[in-house]
């Protein structure tokens, strides 16, 4: 009998790699760096309000060059005007992230975000907590083990 070979996992990116790469080539983007790292490119102030829906291509003319894309932006409410006062950096900041001048222009679209916001941080377990749970780990000789242990165990306990 023999053993079975080692097992591979591979990450869900890798699996659906393809997947989307297809939804976001037909949104008009090449990769979908520009929309998983939205925030990184754009900044926080702005990506905090607005996110990119599609590039539009211009149909290339025979014998002109390539005319640069739109790329259209989802943008809150009243942040629009903002938005649009830093459309200059915005489209310096994703020209420099594409490494040419591929998008020439912006178009926003009012719309509530599609993401929705993460949750806040869970709280830390207070005091009290913390000491009655470290009295049940006096065997744990090393003292920042113990500490740790007591914080996990009395968050754990509080959920």
């Amino acid at each position: 009998m023999s053993r079975p070979g080692p097992i591979s996992a591979k990450p869900l990116s890798v699996l659906l790699s393809d997947v989307f790469s297809d939804a976001y080539a037909k949104q008009g983007f090449a990769a979908r760096e520009l929309v998983t790292r939205w925030s990184e490119i754009a900044g926080p102030e702005i990506a905090r309000c607005s996110e990119p829906l599609k590039i539009q291509w211009p149909r290339p003319v025979e014998g002109q060059p390539q005319e640069p894309a739109t790329l259209v932006l989802r943008v809150e409410g009243p942040m629009a005007l903002e938005i649009q006062h830093a459309s200059d950096t915005i489209l310096q900041r994703v020209n420099r992230f594409f490494g040419w001048s591929a998008v020439g222009r912006l178009a926003l679209r009012q719309a509530p975000l599609s993401r929705r916001d993460r949750p806040a941080a869970p709280r830390a377990p207070d005091a009290k907590a913390i000491a009655k749970v470290a009295e049940s780990l006096s065997a744990v000789e090393d003292e920042e083990l113990r500490a740790a242990l007591a914080r996990l165990g009395a968050s754990i306990k509080r959920n």
